[in-house]
């Protein structure tokens, strides 16, 4: 068995979106910003962001000081050279960034696989167990600053001189744990514009809050009971279980991310700041390309304008492309975690995107023989229908703990699932979990069909501004009952870190 880090999971989090401690630090934090006369809102902003921030390890603060400096003294110097001596500088600035990154999250993970494989051949390891307490949000915030570095490099991008406001714009503290990843010339001109209190932009704010706690405490978080289970003995279930627990955590890494997303950007808002969406209900792509172009939305286009377009894009040989996509993928994969499951997961959705486009002429003739383009409401869910159930299947690797676990669950997905007979205890099986049937399966199914519900009814805008337009008692019924919902059924007893927040 190989060593393992310790990770963010076996932290105290006391400073959880979902926590009385952010209830209570949220309005505080907006009263004295709106307060406070202009001069003085990004000190107060800053200083929140700190207090933010080490609530989970106080002194990794000096981290994250250190990336912010390296990279702030970086761009300038950056902005006032010319030719070679440029690239150096970016070079030095890129690269000590991400030794940060590479120190706290990979070390391990290379070590012990040299660990492993010198074992194999029977060879002496000198080096032990290397274990380091994962940064909250380093890979987040690394691309930030990467982004801002990168930008002033190929002259997109002022270099910020004002420290605290380059400060400010990597540890804003609503995407400073996960997202959404900023680029400067969005983020960093808002914290020099004056914000005034603004109804209608505070209460959207504030119903976009609302929408994200309901995802997460109502749906991820109860799904996830079933999930955790499932996956962590994946042995002791069939085929049925396995495929119900894989849907499942399909719905739990959306809601709990997209609700993370949703709460950050709400709560931003909320002060005037406008980030970027992260999430356009990506289960309703009817491709694989689409479907990237809808989740993480600024991880993916983080990936495409600094990885994949600098590698040729698709300006390339026939050949070469297929590569760019896959080194792209596969990088993607090792950021989310240094282990074998979350580069599998890359490198087989790139597989996806590479197959979907080379097959693209054959699967339109065979609409166009079919004559299946005639009723499209039956192509187009045959087509979300083969999208969500790639990326489910996709999912196994990112969510099981080692791929030993995740070929176990690939090789028995189809197990008793055509046997009648074995349904009843399959079935039973499940419902035997604590604490699922009697609070988690009705209400989860209930919230995943009201989500379902409300990301159909946005498709033209956003539900908010549907709502608006209703009479002011029924408008605010309906807030009254989404905000009961969460009180009444969120999960609320037990840990409800984000899935994210480990990256």
């Amino acid at each position: 068995m190989w060593p393992t880090c310790v990770g963010w999971d076996n932290l105290d989090t006391d400073m959880l979106f979902a926590s009385l401690s952010f209830l209570l630090f949220f309005p505080i934090v907006t009263l004295g910003y709106f307060l406070l006369p202009q001069a003085f809102r990004w000190v107060w902003l800053l200083g929140a962001s700190c207090l933010f921030y080490m609530a989970f390890i106080p002194k990794y603060i000096l981290i994250l000081f250190v990336t912010i400096l390296i990279d702030y003294i970086a761009a300038i110097l950056i902005e006032k050279s010319e030719g070679r001596q440029k690239k150096v500088y970016v070079i030095v600035s890129v690269i000590s960034t991400c030794m940060v990154l590479f120190a706290f999250k990979y070390v391990h993970f290379f070590n012990s696989n040299a660990a492993e494989l010198a074992r194999f051949f029977h060879l002496n390891y000198p080096i032990g167990i290397i274990q380091m307490i994962l940064p909250i949000g380093l890979s987040f915030h690394t691309f930030q600053s990467l982004s801002y570095v990168i930008e002033v490099y190929r002259g997109k991008q002022k270099a910020e001189r004002h420290f605290g406001i380059y400060a400010l714009y990597v540890m804003f503290y609503p995407q400073l744990v996960a997202g959404p990843i900023e680029r400067p010339q969005n983020l960093l001109h808002q914290f020099r514009e004056k914000h005034r209190v603004d109804y209608q932009r505070v209460t959207d704010g504030l119903k976009l809050m609302a929408w994200g706690f309901f995802k997460k405490l109502v749906i991820a978080d109860r799904v996830a009971v079933l999930v955790n289970h499932v996956y962590n003995a994946p042995q002791g279930f069939g085929g049925l279980a396995l495929i119900l627990a894989t849907v499942f955590f399909a719905v739990q890494i959306y809601c709990d991310f997209s609700g993370y997303s949703d709460i950050a950007i709400g709560a931003a808002q909320v002060m005037g700041f406008k980030l970027m969406l992260n999430f356009k209900s990506p289960y309703a792509s009817k491709s694989i390309a689409e479907f990237w172009k809808r989740w993480h939305i600024s991880l993916s286009t983080w990936f495409r304008d600094y990885v994949y377009l600098p590698l040729g894009g698709n300006r390339v040989s026939k050949w070469r492309w297929p590569l760019n996509v896959m080194v792209v993928f596969v990088i993607s994969g090792f950021w989310h975690g240094a282990n074998w499951t979350y580069v599998t997961w890359g490198a087989l959705n790139g597989g996806y995107l590479i197959f979907s486009l080379w097959t693209k002429p054959i699967r339109d003739k065979v609409v166009a023989f079919t004559k299946i383009g005639r009723l499209p409401t039956l192509h187009t869910s045959i087509q979300v229908s083969t999208t969500f159930a790639l990326i489910c299947f996709a999912w196994i690797f990112f969510r099981a703990k080692t791929i030993g676990d995740a070929c176990y669950i690939v090789t028995h997905l189809g197990t008793n699932l055509f046997t009648p007979s074995t349904y009843g205890p399959q079935i039973r099986a499940l419902l035997e979990i604590p604490h699922f049937l009697k609070s988690g399966l009705i209400i989860s199914i209930v919230g995943i069909v009201c989500m379902e519900s409300v990301q159909w009814f946005q498709r033209q805008q956003p539900i908010r501004n549907s709502v608006a337009k209703y009479p002011f008692l029924f408008r605010w019924f309906l807030y009254s009952v989404l905000v009961w919902s969460i009180l009444c059924f969120g999960s609320f007893g037990g840990k409800s870190d984000f899935i994210y927040f480990q990256f």
